[in-house]
């Protein structure tokens, strides 16, 4: 009858923290949002932008140079000149190396924001819904093996991108 008494409380016990978890692909949670996707393509267009300035300021190098070997000038004359426009290359360089830096740095911040969003919709939902736990899945994540049914990369998805186009 003890015996009896004891396998009920720990039954009672365990059916009282039975835990209730779920999974999100982050892969695909992740090429599935739509303001990640926006901000991918707008830094992708202002790298377009850079590439397009740097190779029509190479071009407008090189046309000097052209220029200068056409000139039929002195040897010292033409040191001289290469030096100048060796040195005028290397600033145009370094800005071309600087403003690409900027434009890495700001798209990495705004995809740092993305990311704290996405976390913070994750934990929102686990609470709202009685989630113990929200693993990770896709590439690196933790999740090896889920039910289907325990998958909510879609119901999170369709929260981020309904908020994110309101």
């Amino acid at each position: 009858m003890k015996k009896l008494g004891v396998a009920f409380l720990l039954l009672s016990l365990a059916a009282c923290q039975q835990q209730k978890i779920g999974f999100v692909d982050n892969v695909e949670l992740m090429d599935g949002y739509q303001e990640k996707a926006d901000i991918e393509e707008k830094y992708k267009k202002r790298a377009e932008v850079l590439t397009k300035k740097g190779d029509s300021l190479s071009k407008a190098i090189q046309i000097e140079y052209q220029d200068l070997q056409s000139k039929g000038l002195s040897q010292r004359k033409m040191q001289e000149q290469l030096g100048a426009l060796q040195q005028k290359s290397q600033i145009v360089g370094q800005q071309f190396q600087q403003e690409e830096r900027e434009i890495q740095l700001a798209g990495q911040t705004e995809m740092d924001s993305v990311i704290k969003k996405v976390k913070k919709e994750i934990k929102a939902f686990g609470e709202a819904n009685g989630y113990t736990y929200i693993l990770g899945g896709g590439e690196g994540g933790s999740v090896l093996y889920g039910k289907d049914t325990d998958d909510l990369t879609e119901e999170i998805l369709k929260i981020l991108n309904d908020k994110y186009t309101k």
